[in-house]
């Protein structure tokens, strides 16, 4: 139904965000992960979604990225695994973290989201794993991963740097992005200022 949603971050929190396009806010409802590299309010995002139609409820879910949703699509046609468990699993591991504990058979790795149990991830491993080669994961991980240093801070191109900057240290890409999107008067500095401060905010 709707391929992506992209506009103006109006709200953000945990597991929700709001996108305003043309006046109107829509839900998106987001991971923990996502969250963590979202943009921040007032900034433009664009989130790949999946249309979830029940009787009771038409949601939005809601993915930086193309390969976050499509592992997710996968998660959702397992017996048991509904989008709102699919999101769980995402909101502890990455699409290329989960699909390596799916390649490998890492029951512990699976159980670390909040509702899965041993058997629920031992039915994700039997399900999936021959749907996921483990040359595919290899490749998106590398394409992910140089588009992972633009990816949660819009158009800034001082936000951009800074993120690639802290990722080349050896920081997460997820607690970059907090940092430099924590940063206030970030638009009067320049790209060594912000990872300045932005590396006072890891402290």
């Amino acid at each position: 139904m709707i391929a992506y949603v992209k506009g103006t971050v109006a709200d953000i929190a945990e597991d929700n965000a709001v996108i305003e396009i043309n006046g109107i806010g829509y839900n998106v409802r987001i991971s923990a992960d996502t969250a963590a590299r979202m943009p921040g309010v007032g900034e433009t995002a664009k989130l790949y979604t999946y249309t979830s139609v029940r009787e009771d409820a038409i949601q939005l879910f809601g993915f930086l990225s193309g390969n976050d949703l499509a592992i997710f699509k996968k998660c959702i046609t397992v017996n048991g695994i509904g989008p709102k468990g699919a999101l769980a699993i995402l909101s502890v591991l990455d699409a290329d973290s989960l699909r390596f504990a799916i390649m490998s058979g890492d029951v512990k790795t699976i159980c670390k989201a909040p509702g899965i149990g041993a058997r629920t991830a031992e039915r994700l491993i039997l399900e999936l794993k021959d749907k996921i080669k483990a040359d595919d994961a290899m490749i998106e991980r590398e394409i992910e991963s140089t588009r992972a240093a633009s990816a949660g801070v819009g158009d800034n191109p001082q936000k951009k740097e800074a993120v690639e900057a802290l990722v080349s240290l050896g920081y997460g890409h997820g607690e970059a992005v907090k940092a430099v999107n924590a940063i206030e008067g970030i638009e009067s500095m320049d790209s060594g200022g912000v990872l300045k401060a932005a590396l006072k905010k890891m402290f």
